[in-house]
């Protein structure tokens, strides 16, 4: 049935906008404002961290966009399931779409279905796949998967492979695909690059948290097998009391450097820009906002090869599955101007026709108005093609 009434939406399973944390952040806060823009009221639940709750809910707005902050004054997991659960309570008394970010506390998304609620939500990636996890964290994120999958109306993938994945849980015709978007660089400045002790072009660059599953060791270890003549530039935080980061450390030669994490956009974004190719060892995932990123920086990409980054990246780019392949892989970006320049180009091909924030935005809109009754429901969920048209297992063989 469709109504006339206002659309609304609440944005659960982030810790707010403005953003501040990451790659669900900044599509959360993107979402929001393109939806304030075109009519809608949208709440975003925010996370504000206490020593003691006085006030649980408050409510300010940003850019017209309500922030509904909930006090939480448990820390670490144990805060987010407290935040989770809050926000689940009061988006229960509430009208509109909720539209859940991730899956780690689906556990509480039956009360929400059970209060009539519509409910739509981004599956994110496979997360009790990933190694760093324990039997039971892992045994948490598996549950948590399929609470979400079936208490949810609406699911959204990120990549065609996660969607392949969730139609284990739920016929497809409940998913929609979904990716991560992104916006064209065409320039930025020099300063952030020079601050760093880099020459624009003569390095290359990794944006990851420095764990086993983004294959940071055999990066670093690899490209300090010899002399390069240029640089890696490896951004993420490193703690000296963590075993990986001190081997990632170990592992590095004279032509490695760790300028830490660097959060602020235009600062990552020259980076970026002014990079001789980017390297991407993610093992696990859907569509990941740093690939993305790169490929809109007109980032040639070396890239570990499985059937995420394949689809992600397009055939045009490197990737390796080996420390051999890897330094292979190296050696070319280092040395051979020719492909520099046709990854460059392909790169940027690769992301106008799937990830520009334009169109993703435009397809979560359409989503969340068949959702919430405010639009008649089209003849098919939206899918976003494949690279080249090919199924992502095609494009690693």
């Amino acid at each position: 049935m469709t109504t006339t009434r206002r659309p609304s939406m609440l944005i659960l399973g982030t810790r707010g906008v403005p953003a501040a944390h990451g790659g669900f952040e900044t599509f959360a806060e993107r979402l929001a404002l393109h939806l304030v823009e075109r009519g809608w009221d949208v709440g975003v639940y925010c996370q504000r961290d206490v020593s003691a709750v006085t006030e649980r809910f408050s409510s300010t707005y940003w850019r017209g966009i309500e922030q509904i902050h909930v006090e939480v004054a448990s820390t670490g997991p144990a805060g987010t399931l407290d935040f989770d659960a809050h926000c689940v309570r009061d988006a229960a008394d509430r009208d509109g779409v909720c539209l859940v970010l991730g899956y780690n506390g689906a556990v509480f998304l039956p009360y929400l279905r059970l209060a009539g609620s519509k409910i739509m939500t981004n599956m994110d990636g496979i997360e009790w796949r990933r190694p760093k996890w324990s039997r039971a964290v892992k045994a948490w994120f598996w549950i948590n998967e399929w609470i979400a999958a079936w208490s949810s109306q609406r699911l959204v993938a990120d990549h065609p492979v996660i969607a392949d994945h969730i139609a284990t849980r739920r016929p497809r015709k409940a998913i929609a695909t979904i990716p991560y978007g992104g916006q064209e660089v065409l320039g930025a400045p020099l300063a952030p690059v020079e601050a760093l002790g880099l020459t624009p072009g003569r390095y290359l660059i990794s944006v990851a948290r420095i764990e086993p599953d983004n294959s940071i060791l055999p990066i670093v270890e690899t490209f300090s097998r010899r002399p390069r003549g240029m640089t890696l530039a490896v951004l993420g935080r490193l703690d000296d009391a963590n075993p990986y980061h001190r081997a990632v450390r170990a592992a590095a030669g004279g032509e490695v450097l760790f300028p830490g994490p660097i959060y602020d956009p235009p600062s990552l974004q020259a980076l970026r820009f002014h990079a001789r190719a980017y390297v991407h060892g993610h093992t696990v995932g859907g569509t990941n906002p740093s690939l993305v990123e790169s490929l809109w920086a007109g980032n040639p990409v070396i890239a570990h090869a499985n059937a995420y980054n394949a689809w992600t990246a397009g055939p045009e780019q490197l990737f390796f599955s080996d420390a051999d392949e890897l330094d292979a892989a190296i050696a070319t970006a280092l040395g051979d101007d020719a492909w520099v320049a046709r990854a460059g180009a392909a790169a940027r091909v690769r992301a106008s026709r799937d990830f520009a924030w334009s169109d993703i935005l435009k397809a979560y809109e359409q989503e969340l108005l068949v959702l919430g009754g405010y639009a008649a429901a089209p003849a098919l969920a939206p899918v976003m093609d494949g690279a080249l048209g090919l199924p992502a297992e095609e494009m690693v063989r």
